[in-house]
């Protein structure tokens, strides 16, 4: 084959050379692996902490790691997003390395545990099936302990069994931990008197997004006891009297009062232990009435969040997966001076992402652009 008739084209010869040198330094749109982009990472990393916006500033909630050294120390953290992913270990307790050494197998299956992507399918998936409606958020405060003793304090008790009880009910009411929020305020500044402040009352919607407290006060037990002169065996009966009020968050109204106590006729025990035994049945009999009154006004509750930061074309919010927000909703967006979202809309974003427990992000997609602080309702439009 004679090779001296061919001549090299030079203008072909730089072409072919341009394009390699594009393709070594670039990844086309529709080669098949990509580099994930950075903030999408970090809404992986984020995927089961709690993040809450403050100041325009992201902090993920932690487990103070000196909590059990002294007594002075918080039992939560609030650490800068950034500063949390670049010393993770630093605040990783000894009871969750435990916990996460038991979540490798699992002890009923042994099958190794789910991975990171396959984690974040099955919550957004399990909050989709299980929590269709948006949930109100409550903070209910511990209440004002009127028992009979000084030794004997049943108000934290109380609450707690009112938690579970309306838990229980409805799936539309979150209760926000309420030891966790006292320490963020005292951290800020504030006492628990402060806690109907309209200043506090504003924190707590801006930060945890709580839509109304609950503030109570305990009276009695009163134990009644009988013993006749024929019988050894006492009788026992008590009763109990709970009063509650309910102050949303956004104007620090009073919506609902209640009270109740127990049909005394109701404990009546007789035997060993019936104080005890009557007293515990004083309890649950007022927190069962409590409960079903407390649910249906609740649920009754205006559902808003709050614009917590605006950065370039993301708009965050502070209301996620855990309140029933979903990727591709509608929200409306109204000026933080309306009464909860009753005034001209805004605007409109859609949910683009969801991230950490219960935080979200939107992108704007008609009218003008929001600010941080303004109203956020859910629009007509619902993703899936």
């Amino acid at each position: 084959m004679d090779l001296k008739g061919k001549r090299f084209n030079p203008p072909i010869l730089i072409l072919l050379f341009i394009l390699l040198f594009i393709f070594a330094c670039s990844t086309p749109s529709w080669f098949p692996i990509k580099k994930s982009p950075p903030h999408k990472a970090k809404m992986k990393e984020l995927l089961d902490k709690e993040v809450v916006i403050i100041d325009k500033k992201e902090y993920v909630k932690v487990l103070n790691p000196k909590f059990n050294e002294t007594a002075s120390q918080p039992k939560y953290l609030y650490i800068p997003v950034e500063e949390y992913l670049s010393n993770k270990q630093a605040y990783v307790t000894p009871s969750s390395q435990k916990m996460e050494a038991k979540s490798e197998v699992s002890p009923m299956t042994g099958r190794p545990s789910l991975t990171e992507t396959e984690k974040e399918v099955y919550l957004v998936s399990s909050a989709v099936q299980k929590s269709p409606e948006l949930k109100r958020k409550v903070l209910l405060v511990h209440f004002d302990d009127r028992t009979t003793t000084s030794e004997e304090r049943l108000g934290d008790w109380v609450a707690e069994k009112l938690i579970k009880e309306i838990s229980r009910r409805s799936l539309k009411i979150l209760f926000i931990d309420y030891p966790m929020v006292k320490e963020f305020l005292q951290e800020k500044g504030f006492s628990p008197a402060d806690m109907e402040t309209p200043k506090v009352l504003h924190l707590l919607n801006g930060v945890f997004g709580v839509h109304a407290l609950i503030m109570g006060q305990l009276t009695g037990p009163y134990i009644f006891t009988v013993k006749s002169s024929r019988d050894e065996e006492k009788t026992a009966s008590a009763i109990l009297k709970i009063d509650l009020r309910v102050v949303e968050t956004f104007e620090g109204k009073t919506v609902k009062t209640f009270s109740s106590n127990n049909p005394i006729i109701a404990t009546k025990e007789r035997g060993v232990f019936s104080e005890e035994k009557a007293k515990g049945k004083a309890i649950d009999l007022t927190i069962g009435e409590l409960a079903r009154l407390l649910t249906r006004e609740l649920e009754g509750l205006d559902w808003f969040c709050r614009i917590a930061k605006v950065e370039g074309e993301d708009v965050f919010i502070n209301a996620g997966r855990l309140s029933g927000l979903k990727v591709g909703d509608q929200m409306e967006i109204y000026a933080s001076g309306s009464s909860v979202g009753r005034g001209g809309v805004k605007g409109i974003i859609q949910i683009s992402s969801c991230f950490g427990i219960d935080a979200s992000t939107g992108k704007l997609i008609s009218g003008k652009k929001p600010d941080v602080d303004d109203i956020v309702r859910v629009g007509k439009t619902k993703g899936t």
